[in-house]
């Protein structure tokens, strides 16, 4: 008798914190969080130029830019950092109109040193000005073309290791070199990501929400298969995009019997969204969880003027501000009514992480607890987290057009 199936029984938490501690040992990402990083911070202090241009795409971009995006706001001391992570001639064009490429530093992130969008603008921008180790800095994989091109003009390299993937590669090179760079601590983001480490994997502070959350979205993964994560902090836009990829393209697999699995991932930022697709989240379908961000501590004491002013008056709601009522209150005042509001419905699910301050430890610490996250979800639906088979075939169409131009 032969017995085929197309499904899978979900394991218990204890199998799959057995099986994450086995990706420790070859899923490289997990272990970055103990690295020396003497020889990074060295090379950043050489760096005299105050704009930063980073050319990576992808990972090689967005966990730096969700870091550096959410710290600007409240430090008046890093340097300016442009992402070019497009091929869009109009971009482009717009972009060095305004650079001044004698004060600028270019940084060139490819892990596989060929990728086409990288290769491109850095053979662009060597035309206008020839790269070479003032000017440049370059972090790819060991004995690629483009560690290939560095070691013939004298470029510092910085390599990424094999067993790391690009959109688990903020914690390394990738994303500590630009970080380090342009005046971010990266030492206390470790930290950060080092604390949730350890309280997960001595099952302390952090296994139990990351596993309880993990195991409900698989289990619930039919009826919920929309994951809304709604940030009330324009400094964490950068974050929603980091995460969007990191959760589709790790999690949007076929499994070990050929099913397709996947949660559609959706950022938004809060309050900008309530007028939009709240609306949606409240009288919609019934298919998406939301988990909310907020920021305790947004690092600014900006206050709002009261309406004692006669003039003012007209412009008063049910509601008078004090003397002492700032932007701070008013936006976790804003989080919270949502957040009450859509438990209220009491049919759909939430979660609410509370960020204390802006910093580096509390981004490493968000960031490495979704990395986590993503990483038990792939256990739970038994899929390959780290690679990406359904982006291959556009970039094999891709290069087969290019040689028949």
């Amino acid at each position: 008798m032969q017995h085929s199936k197309n499904y899978y029984q979900i394991k218990s938490n204890d199998e799959i914190f057995k099986k994450l501690k086995l990706e420790r040992t070859h899923v490289g990402y997990y272990n970055l969080v103990f690295q020396e990083t003497n020889k990074i911070k060295k090379h950043a202090s050489l760096i005299n130029q105050e704009k930063i241009i980073l050319v990576g795409m992808g990972g090689s971009s967005l966990g730096v830019r969700a870091i550096y995006e959410f710290l600007l706001p409240s430090r008046n001391n890093l340097k300016e950092m442009i992402f070019l992570d497009t091929i869009d001639p109009l971009r482009i064009q717009f972009l060095f109109k305004n650079i001044d490429l004698k004060d600028s530093h270019f940084l060139f992130i490819s892990k596989s040193g060929n990728t086409i969008e990288v290769i491109t603008v850095l053979r662009f921008i060597n035309d206008m000005i020839k790269l070479n180790r003032k000017n440049s800095t370059i972090i790819t994989g060991a004995d690629s073309n483009l560690e290939k091109f560095a070691n013939e003009r004298k470029i510092k390299v910085f390599n990424i290791s094999n067993n790391v993937g690009g959109r688990f590669s903020v914690f390394s090179v990738a994303g500590l070199v630009p970080l380090a760079i342009v005046g971010v601590d990266i030492d206390n983001l470790l930290a950060g990501s080092k604390r949730v480490f350890n309280g997960f994997f001595e099952k302390d502070k952090y296994y139990r929400p990351i596993m309880e959350k993990s195991r409900f979205l698989v289990e619930n993964k039919s009826r919920f298969n929309i994951n809304v994560v709604f940030s009330y902090s324009a400094a964490l836009e950068g974050f929603n995009k980091w995460y969007i990829q990191l959760w589709a393209e790790s999690l949007g697999k076929k499994n070990i019997n050929s099913t397709r699995q996947g949660l559609t991932p959706i950022g938004l930022i809060g309050p900008s969204d309530q007028h939009s697709f709240l609306q949606l989240i409240m009288d919609g379908v019934r298919d998406k969880t939301v988990t909310f961000i907020k920021i305790n501590d947004h690092k600014t004491n900006s206050v709002i003027p009261s309406s004692a002013e006669k003039d003012m008056s007209i412009l008063d709601y049910s509601f008078d501000y004090s003397d002492k009522f700032t932007f701070n209150n008013l936006i976790n005042l804003q989080a919270d009514s949502t957040i009450e509001s859509i438990a209220n419905e009491k049919d759909i699910p939430i979660d609410v992480i509370t960020i204390s301050t802006v910093d580096e430890y509390n981004i490493g610490k968000l960031m490495f607890a979704f990395q986590l996250v993503v990483s038990a979800v792939g256990q739970f639906l038994q899929i390959n987290t780290y690679d990406q088979p359904g982006v291959e075939t556009g970039k094999e169409i891709l290069i087969g057009k290019l040689n028949n131009v």
